[in-house]
């Protein structure tokens, strides 16, 4: 479903911070524009102002707010995205003296979500998120309600519903959604708690939006996620079991893209999501490693990981995993002994480095996996079968009163197998 209908003609306006270098400032920029349209709407033009202090009424000086409503006036567009926090007075007020909406950044990235969220779960986190930052908005600024349409969202105006809401309604309505998700939670851990018990290793993949993680999730699992050359083309969180040969099974884990300022709304919203990310056993972060801004996306998602839990001693072991190698032919590969700290140069498009990709998951499994040369007996069909299914069957002869298998398997496989029919241990590595 589009954002907007048609698409609403816009005005973005960007700051110009001090100590903030050029190309960052044009990096942002140009981020911050895909976002517009990405929100399907129609840029107009784009206006760069230097600000050294934000004035409390309209965030922009008196000269930057007279230059913008000239420009909107001129190219006649009926929203202004300003890529910064902006509190319901200034919007207000801004609004009065544009003569046209207002939206800023956390406004903008929420509108994308609430328009890209296709499951129950996602909805709902986008709806706690809208609502928690529009609760001063709603209540406080009925004619920027009224002149915007009805519908779902930021641009499209919160609908006649949430209008006719006041604040207690508002509340209510957000502890209602907060229950709902909670029971999520509940069901998402009692997946985990299935899982764990099937003991499957969980990757997650996280990084910056649009790295290419749901392209790489499509090629490692053969799903079909959409994936697209737009930010937060992945809202919903899609897993799939990740069969790597030998035994050797992962459930690999695809989640939403995080982006700079990240609005805190949604981080509190989508916590039942990202906590699977905390609680994975391995994460692959994917990052854009052929765009300048790498490093500072990669500070980014770990700054994020932080917010969710992800930190300490405690903390799954993390790969890079250097995306885009088509784009950028000298990265390398570095595998650490102990996997955390690798660095593993692929693209994700073309195929290229996935097979080291496998290579590093199935030595990440084996760290916990020993060998052993096992004799059993030749009634014993279930032991022989269990082997085959959990484990990596490395050799098998064939005796007149006995079976002999050379098996790799996982170390707490070993004593459920010892619970069987009984064998005899003649070496393990």
């Amino acid at each position: 479903m589009p954002l907007a209908k048609p698409a609403e003609p816009a005005l973005a306006i960007h700051l110009k911070l001090p100590r903030r270098a050029r190309w960052r400032e044009e990096l942002r920029a140009a981020e911050f524009e895909r976002l517009v349209e990405a929100a399907e709407c129609e840029l107009r033009a784009a206006l760069t102002f230097p600000l050294a202090r934000p004035h409390p009424g309209t965030f922009l000086g008196k000269g930057q707010v007279e230059e913008a409503a000239r420009i909107v006036a001129a190219t006649g567009a009926t929203v202004a995205f300003v890529d910064a926090a902006l509190s319901p007075v200034q919007q207000r007020n801004l609004e009065k003296a544009l003569q046209a909406k207002v939206v800023d950044r956390t406004g903008l990235i929420l509108e994308i979500f609430a328009h890209r969220a296709r499951t129950r779960e996602g909805a709902l986190q986008v709806e706690l998120a809208s609502l928690t930052y529009q609760l001063g908005r709603l209540v406080r600024s009925w004619t920027h309600l009224e002149r915007q349409r009805g519908g779902y969202g930021f641009l499209g105006g919160p609908g006649e519903r949430q209008i006719e809401l006041d604040r207690r309604m508002i509340r209510a309505r957000i502890e209602q959604i907060r229950k709902e998700i909670a029971r999520v939670r509940r069901m998402r851990a009692v997946q985990r708690k299935r899982r764990r018990r099937l003991e499957i290793p969980t990757v997650a993949l996280v990084g910056y939006t649009n790295a290419g993680k749901s392209t790489l999730f499509n090629r490692l699992t053969e799903a079909a996620v959409p994936a697209a050359d737009m930010p937060f083309a992945t809202l919903d969180p899609t897993v799939r079991l990740l069969d790597l040969g030998g035994g050797r099974r992962v459930v690999l884990s695809d989640t939403v893209g995080f982006i700079q300022d990240l609005p805190h709304e949604l981080v509190d919203a989508f916590h039942a999501t990202l906590e699977a990310v905390a609680e994975a056993d391995l994460i692959l972060h994917v990052r854009d490693a052929a765009t300048p801004a790498s490093d500072e996306q990669a500070a980014v998602v770990r700054a994020t990981l932080e917010r969710i839990g992800v930190t300490g001693p405690e903390r799954p072991p993390i790969v890079e995993v250097l995306n885009k190698k088509d784009l950028a032919p000298e990265l390398a590969t570095t595998i650490r002994p102990e996997i955390d700290g690798s660095r593993v140069a692929l693209s994700a498009r073309t195929g290229e480095g996935i097979a080291e990709l496998l290579a590093l998951l199935r030595r990440w499994l084996d760290r916990h996996r020993s060998v052993r040369t096992l004799k059993v007996s030749l009634a014993d069909g279930r032991t022989r079968a269990f082997c085959h299914e959990h484990g990596e069957v490395l050799g098998e002869t064939w005796q007149e009163d006995a079976l002999v298998l050379t098996v790799r398997l996982p170390d707490r496989l070993w004593g459920r197998l010892k619970k069987r029919a009984g064998y005899d241990v003649l070496c393990e590595d």
